[in-house]
């Protein structure tokens, strides 16, 4: 008998794939950090913090705070905490925790202190194969999932066929799956658009309109091609192969790249415009009380492009002004003469 499929978090997208697995009669093993919040959701069926208009059938959740428990309970793992937090989550296991695992990623963002994407976390310290690991990545915001508004996922691993079969747990009559082999760089792609929504809010938080956005994200997309483009140039040359052409115009890029930086469910965005209003990078993380994965990512891709080399003007704006104090003014002033 196959064993249940494990999430790791408990944040609202964790929450809405919780809600999706459930709702497709899935049974599933639940690391949840905080005992309060398992004891809430046992008496309540909801999460208190996170969605709490959905609520579960608990018959098909078992809740622990033990994440080893979880691990050894499951096949296959949804990682869905915050990548600041993975490593010291993925900490309290032993280095063969992973082994004969499927790990599907959730997580937008890179390790901050290696600057790692998620599967070459995985690799350096678990050993993890690529051919056991997906990602999940949008346009999809945990809010619509939780009211049934039709939404779309893409599932990505280097097997079709595998990546298909883990899809088909998540369709549903709201949400639809599309598949494809481009692992790295629809990661890419996810987050370097976290740090452009956190622009967008910035913007709009700076008073800017309409007709400014649509260039500021025009100019965003391009950018995230050129950096991808030299990236996949950089990575053939070490390998002395062709480098991958990624459709660009597929959901996961375009897509996800636009709902994340006009929605107001994007917390992203939000984090951006209190930015962008005055608020200091502090007082903005306790008035959203969530984490906007651009803020760590801005950081993460400022250094990784030092080996890169991509012209990126706007990540490195956003970069500024999180990091080194640079005001949003001064800093969007620059930006606006060099848009095309």
């Amino acid at each position: 008998m196959s064993k249940s499929i494990g999430i790791i978090g408990s944040g609202s997208w964790a929450t809405a794939l919780a809600k999706i697995l459930t709702d497709n009669g899935h049974h599933i093993h639940w690391w949840i950090r905080n005992e309060d919040t398992i004891r809430h959701m046992q008496l309540r069926h909801h999460n208190k913090h996170y969605l709490t208009s959905v609520y579960f059938d608990t018959s098909l959740l078992s809740l622990s705070s033990d994440v080893k428990a979880v691990v050894e309970a499951c096949d296959e793992l949804v990682l869905a905490v915050p990548s600041a937090f993975l490593e010291d989550v993925l900490g309290m296991l032993p280095a063969d925790a992973l082994d004969n695992k499927k790990i599907v990623s959730a997580i937008k963002g890179l390790v901050p202190s290696t600057n790692d994407l998620i599967g070459e976390f995985l690799l350096k310290q678990f050993n993890f194969p690529a051919n056991h690991y997906f990602t999940i990545t949008g346009p999809c915001h945990a809010e619509e999932v939780a009211n049934e508004k039709l939404s779309y996922l893409t599932f990505s691993g280097t097997n079709l066929a595998a990546t298909q079969a883990i899809a088909d747990k998540f369709t549903s009559s709201y949400l639809q799956t599309i598949v494809n082999t481009d692992v790295i760089g629809v990661q890419l792609a996810a987050v370097l658009k976290n740090i452009y929504a956190l622009g967008a809010g910035i913007a709009h938080g700076q008073e800017y309109g309409d007709n400014f956005l649509s260039v500021f994200i025009t100019n965003c997309f391009r950018e995230m091609q050129s950096f991808l483009e030299k990236y996949e140039e950089q990575k053939a040359s070490v390998a002395g192969t062709e480098p991958v052409v990624h459709n660009y115009s597929a959901s996961a890029y375009l897509g996800d790249l636009l709902v994340t930086c006009y929605s107001l469910h994007s917390r992203n965005r939000t984090f951006g415009n209190m930015i962008g209003k005055g608020y200091s990078v502090k007082a903005a993380q306790l008035e959203l009380n969530m984490i906007a994965e651009g803020y760590y990512a801005s950081k993460c891709m400022y250094e990784m492009n030092r080996s890169i080399g991509a012209y990126m003007p706007v990540a490195q704006a956003v970069y500024a002004i999180l990091w080194q104090q640079v005001h949003p003014s001064e800093a969007f002033l620059s930006l606006e003469k060099g848009f095309i």
